[in-house]
């Protein structure tokens, strides 16, 4: 018998290992390396794609209906992009992340010789007993440096360390979880699904359970700069679902502690016979639950679409607030996405 709240312990637990792993997009892997090792534990086949994703196989009766989870381990992050005279670093943001709430935050800069460097994104004069113009000054990636916690004052020291332009910066994802159960860190978005698809492998091996459908999950990692899931669909695959996180904010019913199943996001319409299906697959489960028109937002399906695979689709999510910010969710919301997810892939379809 499924013990949900142990499940959801594992999911939680594995989501902060993930958490630890810098993977910004285009450099991911040694998260992904850590994920095969951790779905070969639990005992599913899986493979890589030339692009570097991980498709796992958790298998299943009916390989002509097959389904497709997508799920992304990359992240937002920063890359080197000037070293400038002074021997600070001026950087290119990867993904959707934003100067104004990366400001002050320490990070980590991997160098292209295998060496990690510790630093803090600072505004540029940064210490306001000195420039009266830190409240006005609006912040953006032309505004912001980053200043490494090393001895340097040139262009020539910074490169003799080992570092330059194109390497990768890291920050800090400050996970915590706390006694009253929220989640809170960077990055969630969406290594708390990729944490929920461990969890789902744990249960069908526990379990003993054989799917009705064949069933995969992609675990794509350049989902942050729009192409994860544009490739590797595996034969037989007529739906796809994606595993990410649920908006929670002004105008939207969803809160951290709900499953959220998306209606319509910035792509258009989710398909509405797969938008039912997982409404009466939650509450068959008892799933608190919201289903939520999402106004800025897309996924790894919308390029699985538009790279002209023929497949139904459909998104859902466990509620998470503040968006590529310091996220926020919680394990009540981790509970009633696996409810939701176990539910709805052993119903038959």
């Amino acid at each position: 018998m499924m013990d949900i709240r142990k499940l959801t312990d594992f999911a939680v637990e594995k989501t902060c290992a993930l958490l630890a792993i810098p993977s910004p997009s285009g450099c991911t892997e040694r998260a992904i390396s850590w994920l095969e090792a951790e779905f070969t534990a639990l005992g599913c086949d899986h493979w890589r794609s030339v692009k570097g994703g991980l498709i796992v196989d958790f298998g299943g009766r009916d390989d002509a209906n097959a389904l497709l989870l997508e799920s992304h381990c990359d992240t937002l992050g920063g890359m080197v992009a000037q070293i400038k005279a002074n021997g600070r670093l001026k950087l290119t943001n990867i993904g959707g992340m934003n100067a104004n709430n990366a400001e002050a935050e320490n990070a980590v800069l991997l160098a292209r010789n295998g060496k990690e460097y510790e630093g803090t994104l600072q505004l540029i004069d940064a210490s306001i007993h000195v420039n009266g113009d830190y409240n006005e000054k609006k912040r953006s990636w032309d505004s912001v440096e980053f200043v490494l916690d090393e001895d340097v004052s040139s262009p020539e020291d910074v490169r003799a360390l080992g570092i330059g332009v194109g390497d990768f910066v890291c920050f800090d994802p400050r996970t915590r979880v706390t006694e009253s159960g929220y989640i809170k860190s960077r990055y969630l978005d969406d290594k708390l699904s990729v944490g929920m698809l461990l969890a789902l492998a744990k249960y069908l091996r526990d379990e003993k359970i054989t799917l009705p459908r064949r069933t995969y999950a992609h675990i794509t990692v350049y989902e942050e700069v729009g192409h994860g899931g544009c490739a590797s669909v595996p034969a037989g695959v007529t739906e796809a679902l994606v595993v990410d996180m649920g908006c929670v904010g002004e105008g939207l019913d969803c809160t951290e502690r709900m499953v959220s199943i998306c209606a319509k996001d910035s792509s258009g319409p989710f398909n509405r016979e797969i938008v039912l299906k997982l409404i009466d697959a939650a509450e068959r489960a008892g799933a608190k639950y919201a289903v939520d028109v999402y106004p800025h937002y897309s996924s790894d399906v919308a390029t699985t679409l538009r790279a002209g695979s023929d497949v139904k689709h459909g998104l859902i999510g466990a509620g998470v607030y503040a968006s590529h910010g310091y996220e926020r969710s919680h394990r009540e919301g981790v509970e009633n996405t696996l409810k939701l997810l176990i539910s709805y892939l052993q119903a038959e379809n």
